[in-house]
């Protein structure tokens, strides 16, 4: 049990370090304005959660859940962050960026890991 928490924590560490790191360098190439940083981890992170998903069953990869899914992924992937950016948008009077802002964020989230999900099961078979 110890050691599940302590792969969970690692990968969390892992994970935001690298959301972290992403932010700012999407910072440095876009500028402040649009929060593209955060919604740019989104999608990875969600093509990459489909693709792991799809290992862990195929490849019988289960053992690394802790560490990849709860902890890396958990911890690179941003909905806490993107719930505060939608919010600020809206709060700002943007309510256009706001939807635009949701509407990329979840729909191309979940079109990554559909598709994630789909390339791993093609390179797996």
């Amino acid at each position: 049990m110890i050691s599940t928490f302590l792969q969970v924590a690692l990968g969390g560490a892992i994970g935001s370090c690298l959301r972290y790191g992403v932010g700012l360098g999407v910072l440095r190439l876009a500028g402040p304005g649009f929060p593209i940083g955060v919604l740019a981890v989104n999608i990875i992170g969600s093509f990459l959660m489909g693709a792991f998903a799809v290992a862990t069953v195929e490849r019988g990869l289960a053992h690394l859940n802790p560490l990849v899914m709860a902890g890396l992924l958990g911890g690179f992937t941003t909905f806490s962050a993107f719930s505060l950016e939608a919010v600020t948008l809206w709060e700002r009077g943007a309510m256009g960026q706001a939807a635009l802002y949701v509407g990329l964020s979840v729909g191309l989230s979940i079109g990554a890991l559909i598709l994630g999900a789909a390339l791993a099961r093609g390179a797996l078979a």
